[in-house]
C-alpha cells in the first residue's frame, strides 16, 4: 500500500480589500482542503512596490498536504481565484486575497521570507509556535 506523502506548508496570507474578512473566507476554504494546524496573528503592513493603496494584512498559515507541490500551489491560485482575486497590469496593487508558499517540508522556498517583514513576521510567530526547525533556503523542482 502506497501512502501518500505529508507536506508540512507554510502558507503567506496577504490581503487590503476587506482584508479581516477575507483572510478568514481563505483560511475557512483551505480547512476543507487541506489539515489546517495553526495560523499567525494578523498584522497591517504598508504596501510595498506599488504605494497607492490601502494597508495590507498579512499572516501565515501552517497546513499539512498529500498534494505535491505544483499541484498545492496550483491549487492555492484556484482558491485566489475563486474569492475573486483580479490579476491586473500593477502586479503588487491591491488584492482581496495573496496565497504564497514560503516554506515546503524543512525548507523556505522562496526568498520573500529573507526580503520582507510582512512575510517573516508571521512566518516566524509560527515557526517559533510549532517548534519547527526549518533549515534554509532550497529551491524547489517543480
Amino acid at each position: 500500500m502506497n501512502k501518500a506523502k505529508k507536506n508540512h506548508v507554510i502558507i503567506s496570507v496577504g490581503s487590503n480589500i476587506e482584508p479581516l474578512p477575507n483572510i478568514k473566507k481563505s483560511k475557512e476554504i483551505l480547512s476543507s482542503e487541506a489539515v489546517f494546524i495553526y495560523a499567525a496573528d494578523s498584522i497591517e503592513t504598508a504596501p510595498v512596490g506599488y504605494l497607492n493603496q490601502a494597508n495590507f494584512f498579512n499572516t501565515a498559515f501552517l497546513v499539512i498536504t498529500n498534494l505535491t507541490y505544483a499541484d498545492f500551489n496550483f491549487s492555492l491560485k484556484a482558491i485566489e481565484n475563486r474569492m475573486g482575486r483580479e490579476r491586473g497590469l500593477i502586479k503588487a496593487g491591491p488584492r482581496i486575497i495573496d496565497l504564497d508558499i514560503i516554506t515546503w517540508n524543512e525548507h523556505f522556498i522562496t526568498k520573500d521570507y529573507y526580503n520582507f517583514e510582512y512575510v517573516s513576521v508571521p512566518v516566524d510567530q509560527i515557526i517559533s509556535a510549532m517548534r519547527l526547525d526549518i533549515k534554509g533556503y532550497k529551491k524547489i523542482d517543480q
